[in-house]
Order: C-alpha cells, then structure tokens, then sequence
C-alpha cells in the first residue's frame, strides 16, 4: 500500500512539473515539421546607409534593435527590390514577380490583377492565419474595401491599417476626418485606420506605437495554428517630422505643429487649412531645412527602432521566437527628400540608380538561417515569396514567379528593372541602366549624392568594383553592353504580352 501511495504521489508531482512546462512558453520547442510563423516587416524608405546590421553604416543612427535583429540572422548586402517607390514595389514582393509582367507602362500603380496570387493566398491554402497590419499600397483603388487590392480580398484573414500611400502619423481620429476639407486630398490620408470591413478611430496615440500595440496584441493571443503576420510601417515616410517629443528632444529638433484646418496652414496653389497644404510644405525641403531634416528622419528612425524593439521582446517573451521567421525589408531606397542616407550609393528614391533599388534587408529563423552572417551575393525581395512558402512547405508550380529560395543560393541570376522611361538590367557584376531621376517637389536633401550623369543614356557598370556608378564603362566593353542589352529584350519578349521597346525613349521625351 506505501508503495501504491509513493507511485501515486510520484504521478501527481510528475504531471504538475509537465504542466508547468507546457505553460512556459519561453520554455516551449518546435517539434519537428512544424511549420513556422511568419513576420514580414516591411518599413518605407530607409535609407541604405541607415541601416545598423551593415559593417559601414551611418554612425548618427541609432537603431540597436533593428541591429539585434540583424545578428540573430542573416544580413543582405546586395538585397533589390523590383522598383524605386513604394506601390510597385510592394506589389512584387506579394506576388513574387515583376510587377511590369502585368503593368506594361511600369507605372506607380500596378494594381493586383484577380489572376495574379500573392503570398497570404500561398499560406492561408496551406494553413496559415493571415494577418496584415499597417500600410498596404498597391498603387489603385485606395480607401475602398471591396476591391482586389483590399488585403481582405488577396489572402488576409485581418487588416488594420490604411490603404494609401502614406498616413498622417498623429491625425488617427473620425473628429479630424471631420473637419478636414480634403482628408484624400494628396498622397497622403488622415483619419480613422481602416478595420476588416470597418474602421477603427484613434483619438489620440502615435500611429507607429499603435501599429505595434495592434500587432503585440495579435502575437499574444492563443494561437491554433500557424500565423503569417505582415507588420507593414508607414515609418520612416514623410511627414518626417512627425515624431513624439521626447525624439525630437533627443535629437534637438523643435515641434512642428500638427496638422489642425483651423490653423490655415497655407502652401502654393492648395487651399489654406486642407491637408494638401500641409502634407505639401512638409515633404520637401525648404520649411525644413537639409540640417534639420536629417535629424527628424534620425528621431523617426529611432522611434520605429523602438518599436521593432517591442515586437522583438514580445516574440521572446511568448516563446513564439523559438520557431518564427523573420524577413526585414525596406520598400525602396531612402528618399532624396527626407533626410536619408544611402551611401554610398548613387541616388535614392524615385530612380533605377542603386539607391532607388538596393534595400536593406535581413532574414532570421532559428536553426535554419544562419546567425550572424553577411551575404554579399545579389538577391531580390521578390525571393521573399518563394522562400517563405518554401519554409511553409508548399511546392510552387507557377513557373512565371521571378523569386527564387533565398537558403538555395544561385550565384549568377538575371534580373530586370523597367520603371516609367527607364531600365535597367543585372547579370553577375555587371548592371546596364538609363536610368535618370525623376522631377522632386524640391532640391535634395545634403545626403543625397547625384549621378554622375542625368540622361537616359545607356550606362554600364562593374557593381561589385563600383557600388556607387561612379565609373561608366560602356565604352569599354560594348559586347557586354550588347550582351545584357539582348538579355533583357528576351526576358521583356518571353514574359510581358506586348514586349517592350522602351529603351528606344529619348532625353526629349516627357515623363
């Protein structure tokens, strides 16, 4: 009988330090097979050089946490995205193509054709809950729920966010949607944030902060199976500077006030107190000043940072960073016109030169990435699609996407670029463009660094000896200018229905 009594007791002490375990979810490993969750987040315009995982950034940035998330993974060096602003290039990175397969103009909005399936599609079959949070900008059909572009209707389980190209950072709120003359007025939107089918009024709070306290609250939550989570900032966008106090303080800028229709802010031909007027005046340089406009773009940064931060820590502190995989991409280049940095790289936002294209980008998952290193092979963010449903087992058999699996390195690969009037063409170490800037609202900010040449000439150059195209050496080797000339007339010819002639476009032509 005590040795029935002492099995007994034993079995009960046993089952409870079991328990515990199972409620410990720091303490929790994957089991083997099991898929895991995915986090996408994409932020909007950081600059190349702003970007603390790379050995040469910038040292006036202060971003540990984007940095910490670099070390625990594996870092891009030579990461592109498949065009130089925003609508384009979010559009490929859902769908793992070349955006212009479908938009034949390379225009700034390609839209999402009903035929064309995207990433939350992939993992919502296999499994997955999809949710998307943030900014979601396919270049068409803003502001309505019912239409293919809607994340609602292209895989996503759950949205929140706004769907435009930018969002006033503070003005969250049905009350100053209300008193504004034109809340659609420009690029840019204010105003409740919109919810599934609904929307979601804020009347006070920072809309970084609350992009991360909406997202906390999704990782927190009792999970039944895998998530596929897109955490999509409007940070570091303009307005630029519309950041919380205590960043301004850090970096020893003024408030500038928010956007209020009483106050009559006036800008060019706009109507005084509209929201044009002021998101206008506010998004170039000139009421800012280049100085100052470099130290609003470092408190944004380090206010995003903050917030990567917290998602980070909420990762761990629910165990959840034991088997999720992580991808940290920029949409494009730093824009000329907020203050970022991409040396040392030709250009910025806007244009085909490096700095419109080349991102930074990082990828972790425990296990299976490895930690820690710097790859410096050539990859693009329309990879992002075919490794994470890789990762997620499912076997593509659309053989039109143009990514590739990221963890299956393929040393020499083509890729193309065809953005308005320009393109542009990589093949190894060599990269063939005409690429020229686009017109801004205003002179560059001091951190940009201009071409050395703004035509729509043909260029080419040795990317790997000459990152910055400081050297044209078309001259030098016209077989190879010859060669990827060729190169990308068949891959325009085998994948766009019309073909393209769009390097017959002269210097005279109009944008």
């Amino acid at each position: 009988m005590k040795h029935y009594l002492f099995l007994m007791v034993f079995a009960v002490l046993f089952s409870c330090h079991s328990d515990k375990k199972k409620s410990d979810p720091s303490e929790q490993e994957p089991t083997q097979n099991e898929k895991p969750n995915i986090l996408l987040i994409v932020v909007d315009d950081q600059g190349y050089a702003d970007f603390t995982p790379f050995e040469n950034y910038d040292k006036t940035v202060s971003s540990p946490n984007i940095a910490r998330l670099g070390k625990s993974g594996t870092v891009y060096t030579q990461a592109y995205v498949s065009a130089p602003v925003c609508s384009p290039s979010r559009a490929g990175i859902i769908t793992g193509k070349n955006q212009f397969r479908w938009d034949i103009p390379a225009s700034w909005g390609p839209g999402l054709p009903d035929d064309v399936k995207t990433l939350p599609e992939y993992l919502k079959e296999a499994g997955y809950h999809t949710a998307r949070i943030g900014k979601n900008d396919l270049g068409r059909n803003f502001h309505k729920n019912d239409v293919r572009e809607y994340p609602l209707n292209h895989g996503y389980d759950e949205f929140l966010g706004f769907s435009a190209h930018a969002h006033d950072y503070w003005a969250n709120s049905q009350s100053i949607k209300k008193r504004t003359p034109d809340p659609y007025g420009t690029s840019a939107l204010l105003g409740p944030l919109m919810h599934n089918m609904g929307d979601k009024s804020y009347e006070e709070g920072y809309l970084t902060d609350i992009l991360t306290d909406e997202s906390l609250d999704y990782l927190k939550r009792d999970h039944d199976k895998p998530f596929f989570l897109t955490l999509s900032y409007n940070a570091v966008h303009h307005l630029i500077h519309e950041v919380p106090k205590k960043y301004l303080d850090k970096y020893n800028v003024k408030e500038i006030p928010n956007y209020d229709p009483d106050s009559l802010v006036a800008f060019k031909n706009h109507k005084p107190g509209s929201y044009s007027a002021y998101y206008d005046k506010y998004s170039r340089v000139g009421a800012i000043n280049t100085e100052n406009l470099r130290q609003y773009y470092l408190a944004n940064l380090n206010c995003l940072d903050d917030n990567i931060g917290r998602v980070l820590d909420a990762l761990k502190e629910t165990g959840l960073d034991k088997n999720t995989l992580i991808v940290f991409v920029s949409d494009n280049g730093g824009s000329p016109l907020t203050g970022s940095n991409n040396a040392p790289l030709t250009g910025g936002k806007y244009s085909l030169w490096e700095g419109g294209i080349r991102v930074p980008m990082a990828m972790s998952w425990p296990g299976q990435v490895d930690v820690g290193k710097v790859e410096k092979r050539y990859v693009s963010a329309l990879d992002i699609l075919p490794t994470l449903t890789k990762a997620a087992g499912i076997e593509l058999t659309d053989t039109s996407i143009d990514g590739i699996d990221l963890l299956a390195p393929k040393a020499e690969r083509l890729l193309v670029w065809k953005w308005q009037k320009t393109w542009a063409a990589r093949k190894g170490k060599w990269k063939i463009t005409n690429a020229k800037e686009n017109h801004w609202k205003s002179e560059p900010s001091a951190q940009y660094i201009a071409p050395i040449r703004d035509d729509l000439t043909i260029k080419l150059f040795d990317i790997e000896a000459d990152p910055g195209e400081r050297n044209d050496v078309a001259a030098e080797y016209p077989e190879k200018v010859k060669e990827l000339q060729q190169a990308y007339d068949a891959w325009c010819e085998a994948n766009i229905s019309k073909g393209t002639d769009i390097k017959k476009e002269t210097e005279n032509d109009t944008h």
